[in-house]
This record gives structure tokens, sequence and C-alpha cells, in this order.
């Protein structure tokens, strides 16, 4: 029983992440090269754990307020891969390019100018994606 609801949350998390983020995940849970068999167990657990747990809890913070402290954790902690995903989940829930660019004007009065800089050459990289897309 256990096993059917672990495959019911996870697919439940993979859907919600493709609400947010406008595409499926999947591609970026396959297996690496020479990933150990426990690397599946870590995709699995961190896609329930972020997807399923963390993004619904919307009683407090909605969605659109989450996307953007996500986009603010992940410039300031300097992981710009991540902070990829976490614009286009900011972007697709209502978060405004002119208020992700605030967030940097903060980002750099607190965590400095390098972060900041960094975190905004990704977003328009992605603001650029979206222009195309439109």
């Amino acid at each position: 029983m256990a096993d059917q609801d672990e495959e019911r949350d996870y697919a439940a998390a993979l859907d919600t992440a493709e609400r947010l983020l406008g595409m499926r995940l999947e591609r970026f849970l396959q297996p690496g090269v020479g990933e150990p068999a426990n690397g599946a167990d870590f995709k699995r657990l961190a896609t329930v754990h972020t997807f399923g747990d963390a993004w619904p809890r919307t009683d407090v913070l909605d969605t659109r307020t989450r996307a953007l402290l996500s986009v603010t954790i992940a410039a300031t902690l300097g992981t710009l891969e991540p902070l990829r995903g976490q614009l286009r989940i900011a972007l697709n829930n209502g978060v405004t390019r002119e208020e992700i660019v605030e967030a940097f004007i903060h980002i750099e009065a607190y965590a400095g100018a390098a972060r900041a800089f960094e975190g905004d050459q990704v977003a328009l990289q992605v603001f650029e994606e979206k222009a195309k897309d439109a």
C-alpha cells in the first residue's frame, strides 16, 4: 500500500511542478551517467518534498509570494540553474519582470552586487526566452 501512496504522491508532485513551471520535470530526473541507484531515490524525495509538500502550502503564503521568495533565495545562494527554474515559476504565476528586478535591487543591498548581477543575467535570459514564447 505504501508503494501505491508513494507513486500517487510522486505523480501529484510532478503534476504540481508542471503547473508551476509550464513543463514536465521528467527530463531532468533521468539517471545520469555513472549515477548510483539511490540517485533516483534522491530525485524522487526532493521532488515530492518540494512540489508535493512545500509549494502546495498556500494557506498562509500564496504561490505568487512563494515564487518571488524562491527567486530571491536561489539568487542569494548563487544557485543559478535552480534560479532559472524559479524565475520561470515566478513569471508563470503572476510575478512581473519589474518585481523580479526589484528583488535583485534588494539582493544587491543585502547579499552583494556579485550575487545580484549573476542572478540578473540569468533573469535576462529567462525574460528573453519568455518573450520568444509570447
